[in-house]
């Protein structure tokens, strides 16, 4: 038992000290030299070949003008902070997502407008007389769009959209 707890110890230690081996730092971020660009486009140039011993001249003056892209290509160490911004459509229209009202919105909406509705908040529509549940008034608001719910929709970027409920089909 002593053994594998011994071999357990070893393995965390290795893994811990492959860990901080394989961080980077931004200070450690240093450009690319010529020799590991010309490696890199050598490497390209014997993929790109696929071992054939006898190539035309159209695909020799192809691989050259490829690799030649390759070496004039601005190399980018770091990217840059992009910060979010809100994403404005002309008019009324929507850019982020389908124009319509998504299921999850949609059970989102219903139950923070039930939830209210329970504690006691105003209802905006005249109550039906066979609804039974603050989320049966809920589902009917949101069938008329008569909540000011504004929904933000965010792109993985950080990006965003503010859409009201009248601005969905």
């Amino acid at each position: 038992m002593s053994e594998s707890k011994t071999n357990t110890d070893k393995t965390y230690k290795d893994t811990d000290s492959e860990d901080q081996s394989n961080s980077i730092k931004e200070n450690d971020i240093q450009p690319l030299d010529d020799v590991a660009v010309e490696k890199a486009i050598e490497l390209f140039r014997k993929v790109r070949e696929g071992g054939k011993v006898d190539l035309t001249e159209k695909e020799i003056a192809e691989i050259d003008k490829e690799c030649e892209i390759i070496k004039n290509r601005e190399i980018i160490t770091k990217d840059l902070e992009h910060k979010p911004i809100e994403i404005t459509g002309k008019g009324d229209q929507i850019v982020t997502g389908p124009p319509t009202l998504t299921r999850f919105e949609r059970a989102r909406i219903m139950g923070a407008r039930a939830l209210q509705l329970s504690l006691g908040a105003p209802v905006f529509i005249e109550i039906p007389k066979n609804a039974t549940s603050s989320l049966e008034i809920a589902m009917d608001e949101l069938k008329q769009r008569v909540i000011p719910i504004v929904i933000k929709r965010t792109l993985p970027n950080g990006d965003y959209q503010h859409l009201s409920l009248d601005q969905f089909e």
